[in-house]
């Protein structure tokens, strides 16, 4: 590995402005595409070289997909590009008075600087739960929470306690959010439909999926309406609905609730909320609500004058939205649009334009034909809501064969009520290098 004392090689020196962009998610990635290289060289880095598309870690976590479904490689998308260089590397620091950054790989100089580095999961100072609980932010993530889930099953059919039987077959579920009601909804199906067949040993009926929210009800960025419908569906499907209850502790097999109750699970998942990825080096009153950003109506953070945040790592308070805009991949899409005719603005030295949000609407599925949809024309829900959510996810996602394996799994799952992927691939440790 290259000494972070040392500048990254192989990035040539130009006389055109470097833009760099560190974070290739939603906002990374659109800024990339829209800002184009007339001018410019751009450098992109990233702690992966794939991009991944968060709205569908669920399904992998169900195993309805494959990781590499839901997952497009960066440099593929960068084939053509001369002016582009990317980097798997992560930011440590920020050295403005310089306009250079210190990364993993080496330093490196800049002209416009965008921090698009996401979020991740906010434990909220509950160390136990952190320690214990999993995340569902990332493929490897998804993917341990599938191999937890599908071992604890096997470990299960070894135990003859029904108390200790309990324990392996339980899901609860923290956070009412999409993520929180989708991966419900999704294990619901499955022990509807899969778990029976798969374990006639074990008596299903006995499995528990709990969900709990500390507010008042679920989907709170959404309407009442909403709410009401996705816990209507989720208490059908046999989900167990906490509105109001917060989760105080969890020792990896016992978890405690504000209720006081006590839940036998050896499987917990944290979808309770976010807070934004540290980023070094900046100053401390920049940064707000949830550790996010603070930048102004032009995405340019506070005090800085060439340096830019978008995306969930972004706080814009206004007027209407005192606590900033939604942590949603459409207010990180649409200020990658806007600040990249910014940085255009700024290179020609003409007046830049303030982003203002357009809500197209939000929408969350429970399951097969059930899905809520807020849209700005029309409040929907059930099959007519599912059709839109599944044809707006499919048609997000990132590469045509990606789309094609997505849609043949989907349409796999819905005419057979199966989910093939239900493999347990654990990481084998490497050997130990000789000396």
């Amino acid at each position: 590995m290259i000494e972070p004392t040392n500048y990254i090689p192989n990035i040539p020196e130009t006389d055109k402005m470097r833009v760099v962009i560190v974070g290739a998610g939603f906002a990374g990635l659109k800024l990339l595409g829209k800002i184009g290289c007339d001018g410019f060289q751009i450098v992109l880095l990233d702690r992966n070289n794939f991009h991944q598309f968060q709205p569908l870690l669920y399904q992998v976590a169900t195993s309805g997909l494959e990781p590499t479904a839901i997952s497009f490689p960066i440099r593929k998308i960068l084939q053509n590009e001369k002016d582009i260089h990317f980097r798997v590397a992560e930011l440590t620091e920020i050295q403005s008075d310089k306009n250079e950054i210190s990364t993993s790989i080496g330093k490196l100089k800049y002209d416009f600087l965008i921090l698009s580095i996401g979020a991740n999961t906010n434990f909220f100072g509950q160390h136990n739960i952190e320690k214990y609980a999993y995340s569902m932010k990332t493929a490897s993530d998804a993917i341990l929470i599938r191999n937890t889930m599908l071992e604890n099953f096997e470990l299960a059919l070894l135990d003859t306690e029904p108390e200790e039987i309990g324990k392996y077959l339980n899901v609860v579920l923290v956070g009412g959010g999409p993520t929180g009601v989708e991966l419900a909804g999704a294990l619901a199906e499955m022990k509807r439909f899969i778990f029976p067949k798969d374990y006639p040993e074990l008596d299903i009926s006995k499995m528990r999926i709990i969900l709990y929210e500390a507010s008042d009800k679920l989907l709170a960025s959404m309407t009442g309406k909403a709410s009401q419908k996705s816990k209507q569906y989720l208490e059908k499907l046999g989900v167990e609905v906490y509105v109001g209850t917060r989760v105080l502790d969890y020792n990896g097999t016992l978890l405690e609730t504000s209720d006081g109750e006590s839940v036998p699970s050896k499987t917990v998942i944290w979808a309770a909320g976010v807070q934004a990825n540290p980023v070094a080096g900046l100053k401390k009153e920049v940064f707000g609500r949830g550790k996010r950003i603070l930048v102004d109506q032009f995405n340019c953070i506070s005090g800085y004058e060439n340096i830019f945040a978008i995306g969930d790592l972004s706080l814009m308070e206004t007027k209407n939205n005192p606590n900033g805009y939604p942590q949603v991949a459409q207010v990180a899409i649409q200020q990658a649009k806007q600040l990249a005719d910014n940085i255009h603005r700024l290179k020609a030295g003409t007046p830049l334009k303030p982003f203002q949000y357009k809500n197209k609407g939000a929408m969350a599925t429970i399951g097969r034909n059930l899905a809520v949809a807020d849209l700005p024309y029309a409040k929907l829900s059930g099959f007519i809501a599912w059709v839109m959510w599944s044809f707006v996810h499919l048609f997000t996602i990132m590469g045509v064969k990606n789309r094609l394996f997505i849609f043949l799994n989907w349409s796999w799952g819905y005419f057979t009520y199966d989910q093939s992927l239900r493999v347990l691939i654990r990481p084998k440790a490497p050997h130990p290098k000789i000396k």
